[in-house]
């Protein structure tokens, strides 16, 4: 966590109120994320015949780690594909440099 100053931030999920304690300079990601998790609890509500609060919050929670998943995943691949290309430009530099010096 962030040196920064510490401020409560009200939160309203599934109609119930949450103080969390948060450092000042994450309050809006915090509040952005309790927005997307009740936005997720309210897709999994108006999808099926989940009824259990407890299985709503289960659900949208996997939902939510499986999308994370899918980024982290395509992120390497991206990542990867990057170092590929810088390496074969590297490669065609050090070409263009040892047919300069010759």
């Amino acid at each position: 966590m962030d040196k920064s100053t510490i401020k409560p931030v009200n939160l309203r999920i599934l109609d119930k109120d949450y103080v969390i304690a948060c450092p000042e300079n994450e309050c809006e990601t915090l509040s952005a994320s309790a927005r997307y998790l009740t936005q997720k609890i309210q897709e999994v509500k108006e999808g099926g015949k989940i009824v259990s609060i407890e299985r709503l919050v289960v659900v949208s929670a996997l939902n939510i780690i499986h999308e994370y998943m899918q980024y982290k995943q395509q992120r390497e691949q991206d990542i990867h594909a990057l170092e590929q290309h810088i390496a074969q430009l590297e490669a065609k530099i050090e070409l263009a440099l040892t047919r300069i010096k010759q």
